[in-house]
């Protein structure tokens, strides 16, 4: 009459569901960002607080420091605000990215660049001797 399997399955989404909304408001927001139906949506996150924290370790970190911070403001004015002030929300979250982008853009230029500096030192040197 009733399939044990499925009946197992229901019991997963109830526990799965209790166990989601125990959790506090921020998780709930990390977790529909990070996981939605098994896959993970890293362009969904409308903060772009993880193009911030790679832009520290993966880029300049006095820019990407600054990424991070219009990212934490972000999210906090989305959450005190609940969608009242929705262009200060859109602004912060550009400028995170911008930033964001800046930091590991202005990295790889500085990695790129590093050898022609090296070069036209060595050539400098050579008429200095």
């Amino acid at each position: 009459m009733c399939d044990p399997a499925s009946n197992n399955q229901l019991t997963q989404v109830k526990v799965s569901d209790a166990l989601l909304e125990e959790h506090s408001d921020v998780e709930k927001d990390l977790h529909s960002v990070i996981c939605c139906n098994g896959q993970h949506n890293i362009c969904r996150d409308p903060d772009h607080r993880r193009l911030a924290i790679c832009s520290i370790i993966c880029g300049l970190s006095c820019i990407g420091i600054v990424s991070l911070i219009y990212s934490v403001k972000s999210r906090e004015t989305r959450k005190t605000l609940q969608t009242q002030d929705n262009l200060k929300v859109k602004e912060y979250s550009r400028k995170a990215l911008k930033w964001g982008t800046a930091s590991i853009v202005a990295w790889v230029f500085l990695i790129c660049i590093f050898p022609f500096l090296l070069g036209l030192l060595s050539y400098i040197m050579t008429f200095i001797d």
